[in-house]
């Protein structure tokens, strides 16, 4: 195995067979929700260790055109090896630059999105997903919580 992909397996979550699973949706990487996820199944896809989960889906990509960070350069640094120390380095040196406030208010609002103002190809897909996903008989009223629920966090 290449060099590199031996450092990304030392810090690699593997989601293959649902034990483990990406960081929440609302944990901060550089002071970003979404970013620390993004990370966790980038390093699963480069091993093959992503089981049913995608990088570069729409979820990271709310993230990656906010911050203005091309998948392909966000993908590089995460196969070299970089911790989440690095990453954070890399994300605050390459991200557009912002206010703090403008980062915490994209933060709080993307936190506090619900199903009803995702666009609507993506309700339809949630739709299908939460019925999958989320244990019966709880009740998902924000996007991030679909995540949360499934993968047992709350």
């Amino acid at each position: 195995m290449h060099k590199d992909l031996e450092k990304v397996k030392l810090l690699a979550r593997d989601l293959r067979d649902g034990k483990e699973f990406p960081r929440s949706p609302r944990a901060t990487l550089a002071g970003y929700v979404l970013a620390a996820r993004a990370v966790d199944k980038c390093r699963a896809v480069l091993l093959d260790w992503q089981g049913e989960y995608h990088s570069n889906c729409p979820l990271d990509q709310r993230w990656l055109r906010f911050a203005e960070i091309h998948y392909d350069d966000f993908r590089a640094l995460v196969a070299s090896g970089a911790t989440d120390e690095e990453t954070a380095a890399w994300i605050e040196k390459h991200a557009k630059k912002r206010q703090r406030a403008e980062v915490v208010a994209w933060n709080n609002k993307e936190r506090d999105l619900r199903l009803s103002d995702l666009p609507p190809e993506l309700q339809e897909f949630m739709e299908n997903y939460i019925q999958r996903y989320v244990p019966r008989n709880r009740v998902v009223y924000h996007w991030f919580d679909v995540y949360d629920l499934e993968e047992q966090r709350i």
